[in-house]
């Protein structure tokens, strides 16, 4: 959730920022502290690495939006009602859950004793479907594994 929270201080927006006013601020961001219009060497390494974090915040911020999660709901049901755990972990707060479909997702906010639960259940994945699935923010991590 700390990071959740950092970029939307980043981008300077709320938990209800809709997808298009988190594409007018990305760009407007953009246009602020793209290195390519910054002439000295030193001003553009760091609008570099301001650039870097304000495009990984945009990103985040539209993977967990209420308009992506509606996109996605259908599918995301369909694997977690259907499809068990091929295997799960904790890190930095993150459960991460690869599903025997193939499917990968992150959820955020899950708090470390439940992951102990989890990982002490007779059925992790009947655990899940009760305590993780609908209780907890999460992100597809299909497409950015893919995308490495």
């Amino acid at each position: 959730m700390k990071k959740i929270v950092e970029y939307r201080k980043l981008l300077n927006v709320t938990k209800t920022a809709t997808l298009k006013e988190l594409k007018t601020i990305y760009r407007n961001s953009m246009k602020e502290d793209h290195p390519d219009t910054i002439a000295d060497p030193v001003e553009r390494l760091a609008a570099e690495e301001r650039s870097k974090n304000i495009i990984e915040a945009y990103h985040f911020l539209v993977s967990i939006a209420p308009e992506t999660q509606e996109k996605v709901k259908e599918a995301y049901e369909i694997t977690t009602k259907t499809s068990n755990i091929l295997d799960f972990w904790m890190d930095n707060g993150v459960l991460y859950i690869n599903f025997l479909d193939g499917s990968e997702f992150e959820y955020f906010g899950v708090p470390k004793n439940t992951y102990i639960k989890m990982v002490n259940a007779e059925s992790p994945s009947r655990f899940a479907r009760r305590h993780i699935y609908n209780e907890f923010l999460y992100r597809s991590a299909s497409k950015l594994v893919a995308a490495e």
